[in-house]
């Protein structure tokens, strides 16, 4: 059974800096792509940044590129999402994915469509509030 558990999560000022981190378990972590999710108050969850299961490719959300920077830690089974400059309008609940590497799509074609999906059937974590303040 695959187990996400998110940590990192606070109040900050707009401007400022977060690291959220993730740790998997239950899973063979290099087979899967991993994804980092908000909830925004108000709107649909949207993907924000996702990396592929080799640690080769990234995808961002328009509205975070320059700003957020995903990673993997592969000894650690860890994803961590570094986010700077942060504003009022990154503020909502992040949640941690994992799905399994597709067979039929390459690295890079996988996590563009993981992170530009609706409402993903992967695994998810239980989330943690970001809250910027103005």
């Amino acid at each position: 059974q695959v187990r996400l558990v998110e940590s990192g999560g606070g109040l900050v000022q707009a401007g400022g800096s977060l690291r959220l981190s993730c740790v998997a378990s239950g899973l063979t972590f290099r087979s899967y792509a991993m994804a980092w999710f908000r909830q925004v108050p108000g709107k649909e969850r949207e993907g924000v940044a996702c990396i592929s299961s080799s640690a080769g490719y990234t995808y961002y959300t328009d509205s975070v590129k320059g700003r957020f920077t995903i990673s993997r830690d592969i000894i650690n089974n860890t994803i961590n999402l570094q986010m700077t400059n942060l504003t009022p309008e990154d503020t909502g609940i992040y949640y941690c994915l994992a799905e399994k590497e597709s067979q039929y799509l390459s690295r890079m074609t996988h996590i563009r469509d993981l992170c530009t999906r609706e409402k993903p059937s992967a695994s998810w974590g239980q989330g943690t509030q970001v809250t910027v303040s103005s």
